[in-house]
């Protein structure tokens, strides 16, 4: 099963570009193994609309237009919260029953539309506080790399 995070907004160089990147590197040596490809990461032009309805709805098209047909799990601060194993065992549920692609949506600034939240299959939050998305875009990429760790038995995670 390919894993893309699809992202609104454009990661600068910096801390958090290079904490993406090594969790997203861990995630490509370890999912070879398990039946996990990726996790690639897609990132979405922010919109230019005036008001936020307008820009999450633009964003929601773009998003919608990448995600490809499989699992669909957006981030957002009134999704449900999932600890990491029963976040684990979903990823390789989806995997076993043949599903090609999950898809993790990361909102822009003014978070995702009530469209995307509608398709999602998950929707899922980091706790009842507001992350800003370049911080979520790292939290998402440590958590697919940890379910990883959980599917392949690997002691990284310690229960």
């Amino acid at each position: 099963m390919r894993l893309a995070v699809i992202a609104v907004g454009r990661l600068k160089d910096g801390p958090e570009r290079e904490l993406c990147e090594r969790y997203r590197e861990r995630g490509l040596a370890l999912g070879r193994g398990i039946g996990l490809g990726g996790p690639e990461i897609v990132e979405i032009a922010e919109s230019r609309g005036r008001r936020p309805e307008e820009r999450k709805r633009e964003e929601a098209q773009a998003i919608l237009a990448k995600a490809q047909p499989g699992l669909l799990i957006a981030l957002d601060e009134r999704g449900r919260q999932l600890g990491s194993e029963a976040f684990a065992a979903r990823i390789a549920a989806a995997r076993d029953s043949g599903t090609g692609h999950a898809s993790l949506i990361v909102g822009g600034a003014d978070g995702l539309s009530e469209e995307i939240r509608d398709k999602a299959d998950i929707t899922l939050a980091f706790g009842a506080l507001t992350i800003p998305h370049q911080i979520v875009r790292a939290l998402v990429l440590e958590q697919l790399y940890r379910a990883m760790t959980i599917i392949a038995g690997h002691p990284y995670h310690r229960a």
